[in-house]
């Protein structure tokens, strides 16, 4: 029995030393991500990216770290027209992540810059007025975004990126999915549904994002460089057209007519997302395309771009789902609110700042590419566009097709 007694004392003191260890090893890293906030997380809540659920549960992991810490968290989204994303989930989904996790509801402030650059920096500057010490910025273009982390960093106001990286910034986090990969999964998609609708010699016109967001450059960078220029490269594919590049619907809409007026053979396009694409597919089908003869792709898993993809004129769409991000974010929020350095679990990469050439903590979900094969256990399953929508009206007949009811 005394060997007993005498094995569990140094078991336990063991264990001790251990743990000691690594809250030491634990503070050294974190100094390292950011100066500005407390090297000590020994009292702080765990949370990593795999625990996001869309109940929003995990939130209740961060309540400990609101007594800690002091001020509003603001977020400012950039606009309503780019994709409905950002009033249909975003901001609900921030505002539901911040209140499931303790904070008042006096303490939130969720707004959308319409837009307008000159909005979102007063946005901004009057949040910190009005006592917020953390932003979330999803920002219209890297001009803006530099201006307002710039005026936050002189008033001590710390700036999460959120969706979109301000070039040249000096924001403390990042928060997005991995948009490059975003781009690979609209490339592969796009041949994938080349073979699968046998378009024999695709005729592409290749489509853009607004040269201002750095999302759509590295987007580009996905579906273009990374997938299809070898195709093009060797003729399989023809490249018949690049258009300029918005996100704004009705001048998507015009750039794709002109290049489809002057490439009549045009017969399949590469588009980057729900939005811009959504025009698109209604001027194919008053020109009396068929469904499943002109390959068009797209992104955010919207209403209509799903309702493109049932009827067969649309190949597929990025799926992102924003709860995940919503929540990531405001983990990283109240981490730095409290003055915590959030766990290397959470921040669990970098993505690089081109223009400021720094290696930036971030934290990136994975996209999913959803078309009618996976509908149902993706969008449907999530909630995060009901089943009754979805199939309403002449849809009926294509959820049914898909295995998808309301």
């Amino acid at each position: 029995m005394r060997l007993r007694r005498i094995g569990a004392v140094v078991t336990a003191l063991l264990t001790v030393a251990i743990i000691a260890g690594c809250g030491s090893s634990s503070s050294s890293s974190s100094t390292s991500t950011s100066s500005s906030t407390s090297t000590s997380t020994s009292t702080a809540p765990v949370i990593s990216t795999s625990s996001f659920t869309n109940d929003f549960t995990a939130m209740a992991a961060l309540k400990p770290l609101i007594a800690e810490g002091k001020g509003k968290v603001a977020a400012i989204l950039p606009d309503t027209v780019s994709s409905t994303r950002y009033v249909e989930f975003d901001q609900p989904d921030i505002k539901k992540a911040l209140s499931m996790a303790g904070l008042p509801t006096s303490d939130i402030i969720v707004q959308n810059a319409l837009g307008s650059d000159a909005t979102q920096l007063t946005d901004a500057q009057t949040d910190i007025t009005n006592g917020a010490t953390v932003l979330l910025v999803d920002p219209l273009d890297s001009g803006v975004g530099v201006s307002i982390e710039k005026y936050a960093a002189s008033h001590g106001v710390a700036v999460i990126d959120y969706d979109r990286l301000t070039l040249g910034g000096s924001r403390k986090y990042y928060v997005s999915f991995n948009n490059v990969q975003v781009g690979r999964l609209i490339g592969e998609g796009f041949v994938s549904c080349v073979a699968a609708w046998k378009v024999a010699k695709p005729q592409v016109i290749v489509m853009h994002g607004a040269v201002t967001d750095n999302n759509a450059t590295l987007f580009y960078t996905g579906y273009y460089t990374d997938v299809l220029a070898p195709y093009f490269k060797s003729g399989k594919y023809v490249d018949v057209s690049n258009t300029a590049g918005t996100w704004d619907p009705p001048t998507a809409l015009t750039e794709f007519e002109a290049a489809y007026t002057a490439h009549k053979n045009a017969n399949s396009a590469v588009i980057p997302n729900d939005e811009t694409g959504s025009p698109i597919l209604a001027y194919l089908q008053s020109h009396g395309v068929k469904a499943k003869t002109f390959p068009t792709t797209g992104q955010d898993a919207t209403l209509t771009g799903l309702q493109g993809v049932l009827s067969g004129y649309q190949c597929g769409t990025v799926y992102k789902p924003i709860y995940l991000e919503a929540q990531a974010a405001t983990a990283l929020a109240l981490y730095l609110r409290a003055g915590k350095t959030p766990p290397a679990s959470l921040a669990n990469g970098t993505t690089e700042d081109t223009t400021a050439h720094v290696a930036v903590p971030s934290v990136l979900e994975a996209p999913e590419w959803v078309t009618t094969a996976n509908m149902n256990d993706t969008i449907v399953k999530d909630n995060f566009v009901p089943a009754s929508q979805l199939c309403a009206g002449k849809y009926a007949a294509d959820c049914t097709a898909a295995g998808i009811t309301p």
